[in-house]
């Protein structure tokens, strides 16, 4: 399956302008490369803007830049590129010492191996 190191953003506040944060490391398997692929069908045959994705903790296999620390939760994000309506995801989730948003760039679901 595909793991992956990739840039992250925290943003303490709605209203803040997110700022970078170091590297998220994680791994995408079986299950979770399954329901991203049924989501980014579903978004394309019903015109929705965007599909959430629950993903197993224990599989994950997440590691945080030591600035953030462990994540209260997280899911990746699913929505449909605008040009050519190919799936992207990115990774979600709150800080868990302080509730900030964490999130990664987006990656094609076609990059999963």
């Amino acid at each position: 399956m595909s793991s992956f190191e990739i840039e992250s953003w925290c943003k303490t506040k709605p209203t803040e302008k997110s700022v970078p944060m170091g590297l998220i490391h994680f791994y995408i398997g079986g299950d979770d490369r399954v329901h991203l692929e049924r989501a980014e069908e579903r978004l394309q045959n019903t015109g929705e803007a965007e599909a959430r994705v629950d993903v197993d903790l224990g599989t994950l296999e997440l590691v945080t830049p030591p600035e953030c620390g462990p994540l209260s939760d997280c899911h990746l994000r699913v929505y449909l590129r605008e040009d050519d309506r190919r799936g992207q995801f990115h990774l979600v989730g709150h800080r868990a010492s302080d509730g900030s948003l964490i999130y990664t760039n987006a990656l094609l679901i076609d990059s999963l191996m």
